[in-house]
């Protein structure tokens, strides 16, 4: 998978270049400062570990056929919808616009998707059909799981975990010194695998909320999310289950945020091409919960 470039990097460097935040930047939510601990780890090596891992998954998806085509109707649909997310993820992280965003997509019946440092985003196929998913839930999925990325939680598990098992002498080194750096390189297989906190995810969900809702996405499409994820999770938990936890609470925590997004998404441009046509919109398809004709084929 190419880069995210061409326009979207235009909007990047013109956002860029706007420096001081926006004044209607914080009219949505509220999250606290990133864990201190992120700062044990050098950026710049966990996101070159996560590079690596995710040149490794695309060469290895490649040979095995299953990284589905750049020109495949759902490629062309998750670029589209990164396209109008990732610009407004600049004010939550200071590297991030200089990040080589990439998103892929992978043939595989896992209920899955994540976003590793950097900005390489990969979902698989398995969520998307599965749950049958509304362009507003895939913006959900990818704000929230940008959102880790942006607030750098892997950073931070990573630091916890350098903090209690290397011992505050070896510190230093953790920081770029002797030959700790090529331990840290070693971590990349351990991006795909890392549980957050709950506050980490409840963080994710907040972010990711706003960065659908800023870029035209209904955020309300987040208590259906989770309501089929919950639905999914009666057989075998899927993968995104064992690091996403679902429940009533978290349900309940979206709920209670709608309000400061919502203006967000009423004032924001809405996207020119949709690529899901639900029979219902708004209010009533999320009362109703009505089958979506999808990929102009009925499920009924």
């Amino acid at each position: 998978m190419k880069p995210l470039a061409g326009g979207l990097a235009a909007v990047v460097l013109a956002c860029a270049g706007l420096g001081a935040v926006p004044a209607w930047a914080r009219e949505g939510v509220e999250v606290g400062a990133p864990s201190k601990l992120s700062r044990l780890v050098p950026a710049e090596q966990l996101e070159q570990a996560a590079d690596q891992q995710y040149t490794q998954m695309q060469q290895d998806a490649l040979k095995k056929g299953i990284l589905v085509s750049e020109k495949d109707p759902q490629m062309v649909r998750l670029s589209t919808i990164a396209q109008r997310i990732i610009p407004f993820s600049l004010e939550w992280n200071q590297r991030s616009p200089n990040w080589r965003w990439e998103v892929i997509l992978l043939k595989s019946d896992e209920i899955n998707a994540y976003c590793m440092p950097g900005g390489k985003i990969a979902f698989y196929t398995g969520i998307l059909d599965t749950l049958k998913l509304t362009d507003d839930e895939v913006a959900m999925i990818m704000g929230h799981e940008i959102a880790h990325a942006l607030r750098e939680h892997a950073r931070a598990r990573m630091g916890k975990t350098a903090a209690t098992r290397i011992g505050a002498n070896l510190l230093s080194g953790l920081l770029g010194l002797g030959n700790t750096g090529d331990a840290l390189l070693n971590m990349g297989g351990q991006l795909l695998t890392l549980k957050f906190s709950r506050e980490d995810e409840t963080e994710a969900d907040l972010i990711g909320m706003e960065l659908a809702a800023r870029s035209g996405y209904d955020p309300r499409a987040g208590v259906t999310l989770w309501q089929k994820m919950a639905a999914a999770n009666k057989g075998a938990p899927p993968q995104f289950m064992s690091t996403h936890p679902s429940s009533k609470t978290r349900i309940q925590d979206i709920q209670a945020s709608l309000g400061k997004v919502i203006p967000l998404y009423d004032k924001a441009p809405k996207p020119k091409q949709r690529f899901d046509a639900p029979r219902k919109t708004g209010e009533l398809y999320l009362r109703d919960l009505e089958p979506l004709e999808f990929w102009a084929v009925a499920q009924r």
